[in-house]
């Protein structure tokens, strides 16, 4: 099934893209919008996935451009983890051990669902340097694999002037903690 917006959602993301680029130009300097809609309306399913970013509250916003790759490199931006995308626990593996109180869905699931990458630590600690995130909730990281064959996953939150990374169990979950995820386009 292709992914695609119909006209009016995809101006009015457009729109709402464009104004959340010219008032964040600290996130992403030297670019310019005229390239980033051009290559957007070019990308219908990335296109669709950004409007499933912002669907579920995450604020997506350019944080970089790969002259490598010729990708501009999207984040979830919202000032606390997307309020859509928390009280989930880390992958389907973990929701599915989960015998009783399971939670809607998983970190790793929603992604997949939405076309979309769970930032990794690296990307998360980048993240924190255009601004001040997570004061109040938590995020979970894509995690390791030795650590995932473990039972674990990490998550991380901002406090202190300081990004902690933190292990719990993959079932686990709260209602403060969801996932920023990342889309290069």
């Amino acid at each position: 099934m292709r992914k695609e917006l119909s006209p009016k959602p995809r101006i009015e993301l457009l729109e709402t893209l464009k104004a959340r680029f010219e008032k964040n130009m600290n996130r992403h300097k030297g670019l310019a919008w005229a390239k980033v809609q051009s290559k957007l309306e070019a990308n219908t399913e990335k296109l669709w996935s950004l409007c499933e970013m912002e669907r579920t509250g995450g604020e997506p916003d350019i944080v970089g451009y790969d002259k490598k790759t010729n990708e501009y490199i999207f984040y979830d931006c919202s000032p606390e983890s997307p309020t859509g995308r928390r009280s989930i626990c880390y992958d389907p593996k973990a929701l599915e051990s989960r015998k009783e109180h399971k939670p809607k869905n998983s970190a790793v699931g929603m992604a997949t669902s939405m076309g979309i990458e769970i930032l990794t630590e690296e990307e998360y600690q980048e993240l924190q340097k255009l601004g001040t995130f997570d004061t109040k909730t938590q995020n979970w990281l894509k995690t390791p694999s030795e650590i995932r064959k473990l039972g674990g996953a990490i998550y991380a939150s901002f406090h202190y002037g300081k990004v902690f990374v933190y292990y719990n169990t993959a079932p686990c979950y709260f209602g403060g903690r969801g996932f920023r995820g990342s889309l290069r386009v």
